[in-house]
């Protein structure tokens, strides 16, 4: 296995992280499916939703030799796929409020902006 020359290890890491939610996503929308009803499993399926599409985007985008701008943009889309998803989650399994949701949402949209902005300035 050859080691990726100009990615830095925390892009790396931020890639890992993305792998690992778009896996543990496929886990949350099987026990949504198979181990929910109504609204707990409407909001483990939304949280898997997220934290898949956004694992992706994480694990796609985070092996690129990125900089600046951009590389806060992935941390931001980390971060609030963490809050949004856990926020569902936790409200789906432990019955605990969804405040923190909306939080994770912002940073979410936030990254994506950057995410746009650095393109362009490309």
């Amino acid at each position: 296995m050859t080691r990726d020359h100009g990615v830095h290890p925390s892009q790396r890491w931020l890639a890992a992280m993305g792998a690992l939610c778009a896996g543990l996503s496929v886990a949350a929308a099987a026990y949504a499916s198979h181990g929910l009803e109504g609204e707990a499993q409407s909001r483990m399926m939304l949280a898997a939703m997220f934290a898949f599409g956004h694992g992706v985007a994480l694990a796609v985008l985070g092996r690129q030799a990125l900089r600046g701008a951009a590389l806060i943009a992935l941390a931001l889309l980390l971060f609030g796929v963490l809050v949004f998803s856990g926020s569902l989650a936790g409200a789906a399994l432990a019955g605990w409020p969804t405040r923190a949701a909306p939080w994770g949402g912002m940073s979410m949209m936030l990254g994506w902006l950057l995410l746009a902005v650095d393109a362009l300035r490309r």
